[in-house]
């Protein structure tokens, strides 16, 4: 059974690495180029003060947990992770996590930072299964996903477009009863 409460008072997740605090506004000018879309996503429309309200509203949502990605050696925010779509009857959530750009890809942080709120989920909250959704050309993030134990349940074909192209979205997951190498 899902223990709702530790979503309520969400902890600080502590790795070698990483360590990840509940976002607030106090995290906002770090996770700005996530929530400003710039040239990356010409369609984002979300002003500093709407991003603000949002992090303060996360805060106090008890169904949900998002917490942001600080680097340990400078305390600099470097992504948010968030577990969401809370299922109290099938004990379940999804998990999304994204970094601040790719001067921080490819160093362990998000690979740190997904088995921390792993842990979490089948640990404390108590979860029976955590998924996630990935588009095809994020080869990277697919291979993290596959090393900290999430396992390919489908394929949604040619079900995203990205610069011109179609792809498809691997849809991914862990059931507590499974390894977490």
């Amino acid at each position: 059974m899902v223990d709702v409460r530790v979503l309520g008072n969400q902890p600080v997740l502590e790795g070698q690495l990483v360590r990840l605090e509940p976002a607030g506004p106090e995290h906002l000018d770090g996770l700005w180029p996530l929530y400003s879309g710039g040239e990356e996503d010409p369609f984002v429309t979300l002003t500093r003060e709407q991003a603000r309200v949002g992090l303060v509203r996360a805060q106090a949502r008890k169904d949900r947990a998002d917490w942001a990605i600080v680097r340990h050696q400078d305390d600099v925010v470097i992504g948010e992770a968030v577990l969401r779509d809370l299922d109290e009857d099938a004990s379940s959530m999804s998990y999304r996590i994204a970094l601040v750009g790719p001067e921080v890809f490819g160093r362990g942080y998000g690979t740190e930072a997904t088995r921390l709120v792993r842990d979490f989920a089948f640990g404390p909250l108590a979860l029976h299964r955590l998924a996630l959704e990935v588009n095809s050309f994020n080869a990277p993030a697919i291979a993290v996903y596959t090393k900290v134990g999430f396992v390919l349940e489908g394929v949604r074909r040619e079900a995203v477009r990205h610069d011109g192209e179609w792809y498809d979205v691997h849809d991914m997951a862990i059931i507590e009863g499974d390894a977490r190498p």
